[in-house]
């Protein structure tokens, strides 16, 4: 494989890496897109398109619209969302909940399944039986679901980082709370300079032979970065509610706990996280720079004391 087309490769990777670092923890999905490969989709919680021309293997998406607009060799899933084809699907078609609409180029080579029936235009066509289905259960849950999974499985994964970092570095409190005291519009200008200069420096590095290793070393950190930075910024929210002499532990439990809670609410949640992490990679970086002052005694020697009595000569 040439250079040329290896960089282009990990320009493209790496623009997709930061796509997803500064998207936030919003939700465990791929990259909202199309894809263009023989393997299997599966998507719990965004968007699938097939653009035309590409194809997969079986798709399925939890929570999500799906366009096919290329080739599902297999079967198309989707629990909930809703569904355009215009391409092919060459097995089944199965729609549990949302609009279907199958356009007049679209050729389905199985069953089209759905729960509420669908819009099939002149000229589709759909090589098996068209069957409606009714059920119980309310699969826009199936999407609310991955969504909490998602909010569990982060914030444990702070809460256990931010103990541990509390633990091994108990110098960590102090050094946090100086910093978003003292120190806190450095600290804004110093968070935003990292979240988004960071990535930006890291795709760069890929544009040069010389620099891909750390570019790529960088990108691969920036995700455990970012984590730190927003358990540091909910430490640093919890110490603005709980003041020393408090203990720095029930400090970060009331900021991850308020952090967590707003996590909750769509939209704002991604916002709130943003601002953490910002916060929290200002006072690290800041914390980091500051040299400790010490202070130097000049010492101005005094009258040196008198020389002792010479021994009297022998007789």
């Amino acid at each position: 494989m040439k250079v040329g087309t290896v960089r282009r490769a990990l320009l493209v990777g790496g623009s997709l890496l930061v796509a997803v670092a500064l998207g936030g923890p919003a939700s465990a999905q791929p990259t909202d897109g199309a894809v263009g490969n023989d393997d299997d989709q599966i998507v719990l919680h965004g968007r699938l398109l097939v653009a035309d021309g590409e194809t997969v293997g079986t798709a399925v998406i939890f929570d999500g619209p799906a366009i096919v607009d290329g080739t599902v060799r297999e079967d198309l899933v989707v629990f909930n969302g809703r569904v355009e084809i215009s391409g092919t699907v060459r097995k089944d078609v199965v729609v549990f909940n949302g609009d279907v609409v199958v356009r007049s180029s679209a050729e389905i080579g199985g069953n089209l399944v759905t729960q509420g029936g669908a819009t099939v235009e002149e000229g589709a066509t759909i090589a098996g039986e068209q069957r409606s289905i009714s059920t119980d259960v309310d699969f826009a849950d199936v999407g609310l679901a991955s969504r909490f999974a998602w909010w569990l499985a982060y914030s444990l994964s702070t809460l256990a980082l931010g103990l541990i970092l509390l633990l091994l570095a108990p110098r960590l409190d102090d050094a946090i709370r100086n910093a978003a005291r003292e120190r806190r519009g450095a600290s804004i200008v110093a968070g935003l300079a990292f979240f988004f200069l960071l990535p930006i420096v890291a795709v760069l590095l890929l544009a040069t032979v010389v620099g891909i290793p750390l570019g790529l070393f960088l990108l691969l950190a920036l995700a455990l970065l970012y984590t730190v930075g927003y358990v540091a910024g909910a430490h640093a929210i919890g110490r603005m509610v709980v003041k020393p002499p408090r203990s720095r532990y029930v400090a970060f439990l009331a900021g991850w706990g308020i952090v967590r809670l707003l996590g909750l609410v769509p939209v704002l949640g991604g916002i709130v996280w943003t601002i953490t992490a910002v916060v929290g990679l200002g006072v690290l970086a800041v914390a980091a720079m500051r040299i400790p002052q010490t202070t130097t005694s000049i010492v101005t020697p005094g009258t040196p004391p008198a020389a002792p009595p010479m021994p009297a000569p022998a007789s």
